[in-house]
């Protein structure tokens, strides 16, 4: 007996066979090829069953490993024993990065994009993995951020998240098989700033697990384009019930920036202040926050603005701001304006009572960020926390 050529070779399988001339004077019952990494493999490695008899036959090899030697040779069992043709070897072929392209980002928000990819080539080898990375550094990698998608080659799209308003990121679409990790062209996009209905823009930070504004809310209309009322007597603001916001001093040209505006409670009540995909937090959110930077006096110092810009006095030891929260001292107004450059005041959205709402304030001679139930009456500051 022979064994024949080897054809057909990929990756993971080939053709071989063999062809049987003589079955030495007793039937043939066994026949086919057996093959291994070593030489002169026999039936006890890897083999075929293709039928009896002899004349030619036809095998099919699988379960091979890419880029791997292996020997074969076709064997023939008759009463006498089992017989082998001669050896033959052949590689299979080496597997090969995937070849791919980074689909256009598209839907762009202050916070999600899409976009995705094309796998136009496996390499020889299964796709185990694809989707798109991204970064806010060239050439990120699927070690990073990234999303995973089910399929293999061909298109896909992946919706990213999480992202920061304003800011510059770099994808790539990639797609990993036995090779490595292949990666599409790079492309760029900035996501939209941050805006309330009013059109102010604002910058964003993120602090441990929550993502937060870097300045106080200044909108004059709800998130749903209606208006906030603006109450700006005093014995109208203190006998408020209902929502309503000023500027300090009724002062808008000197207070909106860099102060924002003062909402009562009512208002925030509303759940529409923020703009959409943004809430008011609530008093847990704030203590996360605080717990996060270590208490109450360790956050203080973390969340205020440093130097004397806008607080009269910095208390010791002196606020660093390292977070990027840049708390202000915005004042408040019950029935007069009072305290800016003194305190700062932000409402919280979790309710203490009938009459009053929880909140988070810093006052010039004290490192503590402290909280307190205060008159729903009142307007405070309002920072924004991501949904």
């Amino acid at each position: 007996m022979t064994t024949g050529s080897i054809t057909g070779i990929t990756h993971t399988a080939a053709d071989a066979g063999g062809n049987i001339t003589s079955d030495g004077g007793s039937e043939v019952t066994a026949r086919g090829v057996c093959w291994g990494t070593s030489q002169n493999p026999s039936t006890g490695s890897s083999k075929t069953s293709d039928g009896t008899g002899t004349g030619s036959f036809t095998s099919s090899i699988t379960g091979l490993t890419a880029n791997t030697t292996y020997y074969v040779r076709a064997y023939a069992t008759n009463s006498e024993g089992t017989s082998y043709g001669n050896e033959v070897s052949f590689p299979t072929s080496q597997i090969l990065l995937a070849t791919l392209t980074t689909t256009t980002v598209t839907s762009i928000t202050t916070t999600t994009a899409v976009s995705g990819g094309d796998i136009t080539s496996d390499g020889g080898g299964a796709i185990t993995a694809r989707g798109v990375c991204w970064g806010t550094a060239t050439a990120p990698l699927a070690t990073g951020l990234h999303t995973t998608e089910t399929g293999t080659t061909g298109t896909f799209a992946s919706n990213l998240t999480g992202l920061t308003a304003n800011t510059k990121y770099y994808i790539r679409a990639y797609a990993i098989n036995g090779a490595g990790t292949a990666y599409g062209d790079e492309k760029s996009f900035t996501t939209e700033q941050l805006k309330d209905a009013d059109g102010n823009f604002y910058s964003t930070v993120t602090i441990g697990t929550q993502v937060w504004m870097v300045e106080n809310l200044k909108t004059t209309k709800y998130n749903d384009n209606t208006a906030i009322p603006l109450v700006t007597d005093n014995i109208a603001w203190s006998l408020l019930t209902s929502p309503g916001y000023c500027w300090y001093d009724n002062d808008a040209t000197t207070y909106k920036t860099p102060y924002g505006a003062l909402y009562n409670w009512y208002a925030v009540n509303t759940g529409k202040l923020c703009p959409a995909g943004w809430h008011v937090p609530s008093h847990t959110e704030w203590s996360l926050l605080v717990t996060y930077l270590g208490g109450e006096g360790s956050a203080g110092t973390k969340l205020r603005e440093a130097g004397t810009a806008h607080w009269i006095y910095q208390p010791s030891p002196e606020a660093t701001n390292e977070t990027g929260f840049t708390a202000l001292p915005g004042g408040a107004r019950e029935t007069n304006c009072y305290t800016i450059g003194q305190q700062g005041f932000w409402w919280s959205s979790t309710e203490a009572d009938v009459t009053s709402a929880w909140c988070r304030y810093l006052i010039y001679s004290d490192i503590r960020f402290s909280y307190q139930a205060y008159s729903k009456l009142a307007g405070y500051s309002v920072r924004c926390i991501k949904d």
